[in-house]
């Protein structure tokens, strides 16, 4: 069963850890000095915050798969309806490590497709080096 994922940039992460734990009557499951993530089954979200968007606010969107086989299917369907599609396997983001398809709506908002492989001890050596005002959102391809 796939999950709904959503990343919001915030400016001060002790406030927002306080404010989304009361909203959502939970601690988070991991929670760095940039990054915290709630994953949660009611409703069924992986909710993330982190200082490391462009701007405070909505970063990105995303579904996140249980497997390979929802993700290759997540894939399949914005190939077949000819959306932009940047795949990006083994990617090293948001202390993971995951196969993803990133797209943009028609608003421009970047959507993340993925499915976690692994955790890492690093927010993300994949876009360490990328100037910030090239990424779509926190951890997407320059080019999504």
């Amino acid at each position: 069963m796939k999950r709904l994922h959503v990343h919001v940039a915030v400016n001060d992460l002790a406030q927002s850890l306080r404010f989304y734990s009361a909203l959502f009557a939970a601690e988070p499951t991991v929670k760095k000095d940039d990054y915290a993530k709630w994953q949660l089954d009611d409703p069924r979200v992986n909710f993330a915050i982190s200082t490391r968007g462009k701007a405070a606010g909505l970063d990105h969107l995303g579904i996140q798969a249980e497997d390979d086989a929802e993700l290759e299917e997540i894939g399949s369907r914005l190939r077949q309806a000819e959306l932009p599609t940047m795949p990006q396997k083994n990617a090293s983001c948001c202390y993971a490590k995951s196969d993803k398809y990133w797209t943009l709506d028609p608003q421009g908002i970047a959507w993340e497709s993925f499915h976690t492989l692994d955790a890492i001890p690093v927010f993300g050596a994949d876009t360490a080096s990328m100037p910030q005002e090239r990424k779509a959102a926190c951890c997407a391809p320059s080019t999504a």
